[in-house]
């Protein structure tokens, strides 16, 4: 292995970071890449794999002879707001709106909580610096995917009148290994994150509650009870991988950073309206889902 094992993967979360926080804004090129190569003390080739990877997952656009560039509408919240297309409801007003109560109450069933992490983070960062007003008491409840269970994606791509090698099972255990990672670490992130603010008195209730369920989501879905939600599907996609080690490997995987999400409102007057049998019958599914497995 190379000197540079390991460093793709730092870099990538670096420059996710560096993007969602507002460091590289919307519209705007990224440096060239053997500035990005000199300031990580790493080869252009690993530059350019983690450009590609950030690429995959909605982040840049590049074109020949242009660079790379943050899209117009990235795929979480920056420190600008994006202007969203229509048809496309973005999550970070959604996590806005919610945060702008005096009490925050949300329901989640998603795949991995990457995206809600990010947004957790910037609103606990907006009332550490008193940028908008504390609430009286956080409660979250999230549906995420049991270890139990064997996920369906990511999987290693092979053609398909091959059979499953012992190689290919090999490389997705590691897949398997990977996301079971992202899900653990970016759910102990939204959980400190959130937990901080009533440790130090700026919030005085928080109860952060994470189920895990022997379902492999196909889609995410947001709720505000009573209100609000959202509701997009993971999109399947042929991707490469980035590994921890800096290898590489072809899959089938899905994508839930800038998916589509569709977003319903309860209304009052009308319970028959399509906004309030959606919210009634996803929130009863919710909470269904949660009482069956809570007491398991």
């Amino acid at each position: 292995m190379s000197d540079e094992r390991g460093k793709g993967v730092a870099i990538l979360a670096t420059l996710r970071s560096r993007i969602a926080e507002g460091d590289y804004r919307p519209g705007h090129n990224l440096p060239p890449q053997r500035a990005l190569a000199e300031e990580f003390g790493v080869s252009r080739d690993t530059i350019q794999r983690v450009l590609e990877e950030l690429k995959t997952e909605g982040w840049i656009e590049s074109r020949q002879g242009s660079g790379s560039r943050v899209r117009a509408t990235p795929p979480i919240h920056v420190a600008t707001q994006p202007k969203v297309p229509p048809g496309r409801i973005a999550l970070g007003p959604f996590v806005a709106r919610a945060f702008a109560q005096p009490v925050v109450e949300l329901d989640v069933f998603t795949f991995t909580s990457e995206s809600l992490d990010t947004h957790m983070r910037v609103q606990a960062e907006a009332i550490r610096n008193a940028q908008v007003p504390a609430p009286e008491r956080i409660a979250l409840r999230i549906l995420l995917p049991s270890d139990e269970i064997e996920l369906p994606y990511p999987r290693a791509r092979v053609p398909k009148d091959v059979s499953a090698t012992a190689d290919v099972r090999q490389r997705d255990q590691l897949l398997q290994a990977r996301i079971r990672e992202i899900i653990r670490r970016h759910t102990s992130s939204l959980r400190n994150a959130l937990r901080n603010l009533k440790t130090d008195g700026l919030v005085r209730e928080v109860d952060v509650k994470v189920l895990e369920v022997p379902l492999a989501p196909t889609h995410k879905l947001y709720l505000r009870r009573g209100v609000e939600g959202l509701l997009g599907p993971y999109k399947i996609v042929e991707r490469t991988i980035l590994m921890d080690d800096d290898t590489e490997i072809d899959a089938w995987d899905v994508l839930g950073l800038g998916s589509t999400l569709i977003r319903l409102v309860h209304d009052e007057g009308d319970p028959s309206a399509v906004g309030s049998v959606f919210m009634q019958s996803w929130q009863e599914w919710f909470d269904s889902c949660w009482h069956r497995y809570e007491s398991s």
